[in-house]
């Protein structure tokens, strides 16, 4: 098993600012605000050699504006509880606190290997200050400034030597034998409005209170990877913060929020949009659907808070109610998949991996080129180009290809290009209709099918 190493301890003494600096990216949210970091934010990452599972943690102890504290704590004691090492963040500058007391008696009672780390020290002076912390009963201080890089190599080799011995059957274990590598997982992102219920339905997922969840919109700031496992299928499901308008974005934390969403995105190879069945499709819900269009990404539409839907109604008739609001409302995206689901009752968790499944499959078919092209040219002789109105002249075909550098991933984005004379005649009504003609050869459910067009000076037009 990969070794876990938990950061904690109050708002704002950098433990966010520590864990981004270990794993090398900006992962977690940092920011002057108390309290940013809500959930347990894990990450892999190689320390002294060892790949370790990093977990970041939000501030325990302090009395924070909203309604999270206690969630909060509970979050944080259950990364302790996991935890083979845990690193105790205080902060140098502040000094030693009634808070940081109470997080070290937590500490001592879960029986945990703690190394205290004083963070924000940032030049040799401010090193005085770590007799203030004596008083904690740990080993040793480490002195770190996590905004600067200073003291990381002392604290990684620390890490490591506290670290359990590799076991003789674990992934540590190499052996005399070579296996394949393991594929790489598929990236699930959880895309969707605030507080349509993406942390519950990931909760439902993995069966564990692994994100915070709450009537409150905007309780996910971070955008959280969790590895989890189905039969023999490896996924990373992200969670993501929920998508406003940029009107209703009123903070730099919830700026930041919504703009790790959207990175998250076009990192996934599948996004699920998740829908509030109980209150409809709104204006939001659509610009989030075209965010995932314009990234080209696979999509299964998630309609979750079914069971709030007239209830009382046969699911049947529920269902197909839905399915003809979803033609009408987001009409581009119908070759997305939809599937019915209740997070709260944990209702329908198997039919979004079955239709993650599908997508999958999708992705592995191949129109070979000569199959795209004798199909093409089958629909302009059905149904020929419109001609221009001041040259009469046609949009003429000459070729087409699926481009070999999008077959790449767990699931590739079907990309055909078009080589025509007279590009800049072709108009997007009948680049739909080309479109249409693959798609009824080819099932690409969940998959958007990008559509390229140049010329022979190279100048494109894509769908």
């Amino acid at each position: 098993m990969i070794p876990t190493v938990a950061i904690v301890g109050r708002p704002n003494v950098g433990k966010s600012a520590l864990f981004n600096r270990l794993v090398g990216k900006r992962i977690a949210i940092v920011h002057d605000q108390p309290g940013v970091t809500r959930d347990r934010i894990p990450a892999d990452c190689d320390m002294g050699g060892r790949t370790v599972t990093l977990l970041d943690t939000g501030g325990i102890g302090a009395a924070l504006e909203d309604q999270f504290a206690a969630q909060i704590r509970a979050e944080a004691e259950l990364a302790i509880e996991a935890a083979d090492v845990i690193l105790f963040v205080v902060d140098g500058h502040e000094g030693l606190t009634p808070v940081d007391r109470d997080i070290a008696g937590l500490l001592r009672r879960a029986g945990s290997r703690v190394l205290l780390v004083v963070n924000k020290i940032d030049v040799p002076k401010h090193e005085m200050t770590l007799a203030d912390f004596a008083a904690l009963g740990f080993d040793q201080p480490l002195a770190v400034s996590a905004e600067h890089g200073r003291g990381l190599a002392a604290l990684e080799r620390r890490v490591t030597a506290e670290l359990p011995e590799p076991g003789t059957t674990g992934p540590d274990d190499q052996g005399d034998h070579e296996d394949k590598p393991p594929a790489a997982p598929v990236k699930i992102a959880l895309i969707g409005r605030p507080n349509v219920g993406k942390s519950s339905l990931v909760n439902a997922i993995l069966g564990d209170q692994r994100t915070i969840v709450s009537e409150v919109a905007g309780t996910t700031r971070d955008a959280i990877d969790l590895p989890y496992r189905r039969g023999s299928r490896d996924y990373l499901l992200i969670d993501t913060a929920g998508i406003r308008r940029r009107t209703k974005v009123d903070t730099a934390v919830e700026l930041f929020s919504v703009m790790r969403s959207r990175n998250s995105i076009h990192r996934a190879d599948i996004c699920l949009l998740v829908i509030d069945a109980g209150t409809g499709i709104t204006a939001q819900d659509r610009t989030v659907a075209a965010e995932i269009i314009a990234a080209h990404k696979p999509c299964i539409i998630v309609l979750n808070k079914f069971d709030l839907f007239e209830p009382r109604n046969p699911t049947k008739e529920r269902v197909h109610h839905w399915r003809e609001v979803i033609q009408r409302e987001l009409f581009f995206l119908q070759y997305a998949p939809i599937v019915v689901t209740s997070a709260a009752y944990q209702q329908h968790i198997r039919k979004v991996f079955a239709a993650i499944d599908r997508v999958t499959e999708a992705a592995r078919r191949v129109l070979t080129t000569g199959e795209l092209n004798r199909l093409l040219q089958r629909a302009i002789a059905a149904m020929p180009p419109p001609k221009d109105r001041k040259s009469h002249r046609r949009f003429n075909l000459l070729y087409a290809s699926r481009l070999k550098s999008d077959r790449s991933g767990p699931v590739p984005v079907p990309h055909v290009v078009l080589i025509a004379n007279r590009p800049e005649l072709m108009n997007d009504s009948y680049m739909r209709y080309l479109e249409r003609t693959i798609r009824e050869h080819v099932d690409y459910e969940g998959l958007p099918l990008r559509m390229t067009l140049r010329g022979k000076s190279d100048g494109n037009k894509s769908s």
